[in-house]
């Protein structure tokens, strides 16, 4: 049965104020084009605005700003994109990861259980791992001997985490993220490939949040380290050695090549290309597509990716970049023509 929630329940719980009647059941999040009246919808961009007039919805969130563009049912607060996220946390009908301790669970003898904690059908617990109270562990995950996992981190299903890990508390990990595989270490004798063994660690700190398919590679000889805070979203390539600072956040189909260490509370856009052995200091913004090449030592956006534009118009512009080198010594003639003729006057 769907649980419902009145204006003022709501309201309260935001630490908002409240327009329009307070009695009214609200009973999950929708769009203010797709809304119901039992529905309650945000505006958060101001290209909607003119769905406001039309909307159905039997109540909306809305900024202090924007609030007298609106004449319903209202909840009024300083910033409704936030307020949203605090209220979809609070009607969250997602299910847990996992619920007691499936009968086909493997789990080692001298593994260390805290309490509740819950491990779904087909998980392997490997010797030495320390589970924290809380912790949730869904089906087919694999954790590697020695590994330790803080209390109430949630791993949903087929995730993997090798041996020797350290992840804080209240994690999520997405289904399929791969934790502590070996970074891409070798060396070339005489044309053959010389695998060289990932003998470092990955930590994770808490509260962090890692996204389906993304993989952190173990460190070659010091540990991969992923700072409290940071978010990390699907299919990202983590390298050995790589230090992620608190707060940072870095989207989907991004890659961190080895010993790069990203500062505090960076955002990265997705396709971001960053190289390895540099550094990017605190407070970055990168642009998607983003190639980095080089450290980074003064915050603000940076941007190396070239937006879309029409076949025709980006084939003249490649034309030309073909030839940029052949203006260039042309320019340089023409300056240097321009130089002896004002001498020569």
């Amino acid at each position: 049965m769907t649980k419902q929630y009145t204006l003022a329940q709501i309201s309260e719980f935001l630490g908002a104020s409240l327009d329009g009647d307070a009695s009214h059941c609200i009973e999950k999040i929708a769009t203010l084009a797709n809304a119901k009246g039992s529905d309650i919808a945000f505006l958060a961009n101001k290209k909607y605005r003119s769905q406001l007039d039309e909307t159905k919805a039997g109540a909306v969130i809305i900024s202090e700003k924007e609030a007298a563009l609106f004449s319903g049912n209202k909840i009024v607060v300083k910033d409704a994109y936030i307020a949203y996220a605090k209220l979809a946390q609070m009607m969250d009908t997602t299910p847990a990861c996992a619920r007691g301790i499936h009968p086909s669970a493997v789990i080692d003898k001298n593994a260390q259980l805290g309490e509740n904690v819950s491990i779904a059908a087909n998980a392997v617990i490997s010797s030495g791992v320390v589970l924290g109270d809380n912790v949730q562990i869904g089906a087919g995950c694999f954790i590697g001997e020695n590994t330790k996992i803080g209390h109430g981190t949630k791993l949903w299903a087929n995730v993997s985490v090798y041996h020797d890990i350290e992840i804080g508390e209240y994690c999520l990990f997405q289904s399929g993220a791969v934790i502590g595989s070996d970074g891409f270490g070798y060396a070339n004798e005489a044309g053959k490939w010389v695998k060289i063994p990932q003998l470092g660690r990955v930590l994770i700190g808490d509260r962090v949040e890692i996204g389906a398919s993304t993989t952190i590679d173990r460190g070659a000889l010091d540990d991969t380290i992923i700072h409290d805070d940071v978010i990390l979203d699907n299919q990202i390539q983590i390298a050995h050695n790589v230090e992620i600072g608190q707060g940072s956040a870095m989207a989907a189909c991004s890659v961190v090549a080895g010993s790069t260490t990203i500062g505090k509370y960076c955002q990265i856009a997705g396709l971001v290309g960053i190289n390895g052995h540099i550094d990017i200091c605190d407070g970055v913004m990168l642009t998607g597509m983003t190639m980095v090449t080089k450290s980074i030592t003064e915050p603000g956006a940076y941007s190396s990716g070239m937006p879309h534009t029409t076949n025709k118009e980006w084939r003249r512009n490649m034309a030309h970049l073909r030839n940029l080198s052949d203006f260039k010594e042309r320019i340089k003639s023409l300056e240097t023509r321009s130089s002896q003729k004002t001498v020569d006057e």
